[in-house]
């Protein structure tokens, strides 16, 4: 008698069906945690071009006019991206007071939404 080798489809459905319930409880927390990591590479963007923006006010005694002065004046290597956005442009600009020279005090994320301790994207 010849016996062949391979799989049923038994077999396969089984593996299957294994398959799928694993991704249905790691898929879910895969997507978290890559939120997680938006939110968490933006506080650094913001922390890291704030710094900057105090750095330069403080060697220039005014603020920059724009994100690209920091860039060309090196106290930044480049605009930072906002990753909630995905984009170097889209940051909001938040002019500084009437009484002091320059238009970049701070920056803020101009994306929708929410962190997972519900604070609002376009609030840190």
């Amino acid at each position: 008698m010849v016996r062949r080798r391979g799989f049923t489809l038994i077999e396969l459905l089984v593996v299957m069906a294994i398959v799928a319930t694993l991704l249905t409880l790691t898929l879910p927390r895969y997507f978290r945690s890559v939120e997680n990591s938006r939110v968490t590479v933006l506080m650094e963007n913001l922390r890291t071009t704030r710094d900057a923006i105090d750095k330069f006010y403080g060697d220039k005694g005014r603020y920059p006019d724009s994100l690209d002065e920091l860039v060309s004046s090196q106290y930044l290597r480049a605009v930072p991206i906002d990753p909630a956005a995905d984009a170097p442009a889209a940051w909001t600009i938040v002019p500084p007071p009437n009484d002091v020279p320059g238009k970049v005090y701070d920056i803020k994320s101009s994306a929708a939404g929410k962190t997972q301790d519900g604070r609002a994207l376009n609030a840190l």
